[in-house]
């Protein structure tokens, strides 16, 4: 495998609190050094230089949160496809969601996903498992061979875990087995009939809400049998100033939790609904701004650990629709960087703390390599320059599906190149 040596570049690299101008050398798939101090060992003989122009290179983004339609629906997305959209979007590694035909609750459904990937994606493809067969809420999965074939997390996708005793012991079985359970919590009474955030804004389209304490109610409820049981819970996506209040509570009591937010409720709130636009019906529902700013200020204080795009490929048959018969969901995966750079760029979030929560920490809090420039790592990197323009396009998008909330954004800050396991896998 060639050497290559980025030269002339500012390297951010959260997991050793690195901000600095310097040189990257990889070498056989690998991370040979990363810094200020990186030519003092010199250069692979017949290694390609490449000089960085001064932009940055990061650890390449974890995506802790994909939806996939293979197998069943790959008119919406495939393996292959998520992997491209990834791979333009500087995200180096994904964790797939187990919402698929069949559902991925058994350990033949893992292997087909991990043999799969190897065969077709162009990054780094994980699975995860259902926590409950056939998302029924009822009957536990096999953990332990879900866990042994390959599956990173345990979740339940879109399904919220109505049972409060299942979830009880699906806590207790991955605390044995030292696996951490996703769940994104939604009443399902209390949203049952809602499209949005429920509210004066709902009411002036007549648009039916869902209240915030249909997310929060099951999540307090989460929270507290995950101290009962010393299992490791991660909140998957939460919405609301409510959530993340329980969210830190539960962490000051001692608690093994940890949360992630979608990059929809960091840049976005209910307004962008406008004139009712379908791309906007996500789930959970985009909420009020000062929900939005409560989630940003989460996250810069340490509350909310990870950002994911939590892309859900939709096709024209489930989203060019009235909006309370369209589907939920918005593809991420291209735009997850950009977005998140708006809060760098308006200050609102340190640029360390916003890659920490886009690499180093999801791969701390489920286990994946990567994340890192460090030595010795996987050369799973993405070139960055920060302050570039361009226009979100739809004839740009390169997943199967369209339905992007930033149609015609304007972003600063474009993915240049992304490396995986040391070969381009991306280039502008």
């Amino acid at each position: 495998m060639s050497a290559t040596v980025f030269t002339n570049a500012r390297i951010i690299d959260p997991s050793r609190a690195l901000d600095e101008r310097g040189a990257v050398i990889v070498a056989d798939g690998r991370i040979l050094a990363a810094g200020s101090d990186a030519m003092n060992q010199g250069a692979p003989d017949n290694a390609e230089t490449v000089d960085c122009g001064g932009h940055a290179i990061l650890p390449g983004l974890i995506d802790a949160r994909v939806f996939i339609g293979e197998p069943g629906a790959e008119h919406r997305e495939t393996i292959a496809s998520a992997s491209r959209a990834a791979a333009a979007g500087g995200v180096t590694s994904l964790v797939m969601m187990p919402d698929t035909t069949p559902v991925i609750d058994d350990v033949a459904l893992v292997e087909f996903v991990l043999r799969t990937a190897r065969d077709t994606a162009i990054v780094n493809i994980f699975p995860s498992a259902a926590i409950t067969k056939g998302f029924v809420g009822r009957e536990l999965s096999e953990f332990g061979l879900l866990q042994e074939a390959g599956a990173v997390m345990l979740t339940e996708g879109r399904a919220t875990i109505a049972n409060a005793l299942t979830m009880r012991r699906a806590l207790t079985y991955a605390r044995d087995l030292g696996i951490t359970i996703a769940h994104e919590t939604q009443d399902r009474d209390l949203g049952a009939s809602g499209v949005m955030n429920e509210g004066l804004f709902a009411s002036w389209l007549g648009l039916s809400g869902i209240p915030r304490e249909a997310e929060t109610i099951p999540l307090v409820r989460d929270l507290m049998l995950a101290r009962l049981t010393g299992g490791r819970y991660h909140a998957a996506k939460i919405s609301t100033a409510m959530s993340a209040a329980a969210i830190a509570r539960a962490k000051d009591e001692g608690a093994e939790v940890s949360a992630g937010v979608s990059i929809n409720h960091l840049a976005l709130n209910e307004n962008d609904i406008g004139d009712y636009r379908t791309f906007f019906r996500l789930s959970p529902p985009l909420r009020t701004e000062d929900d939005r700013l409560a989630m940003v200020e989460a996250l810069k204080n340490g509350v909310i650990d990870i950002v994911v795009s939590s892309h859900d490929p939709q096709d024209v048959d489930t989203k060019r629709l009235p909006f309370a018969e369209a589907e939920s969901g918005a593809i991420g995966l291209e735009t997850l960087l950009s977005a998140a750079l708006r809060l760098h760029h308006n200050g609102d979030v340190p640029l360390m703390r916003l890659v920490e929560c886009l690499s180093a920490a999801p791969a701390r809090q489920f286990g994946l390599p990567g994340g890192t420039l460090r030595p010795g790592a996987p050369a799973d990197l993405v070139l960055v320059d920060l302050d570039a323009p361009w226009l979100v396009r739809e004839a740009d998008i390169r997943s199967l599906s369209k339905n992007t909330c930033f149609e015609g954004a304007r972003m600063q800050g474009r993915v240049l190149q992304t490396m995986v396991a040391g070969r381009t896998v991306f280039s502008a």
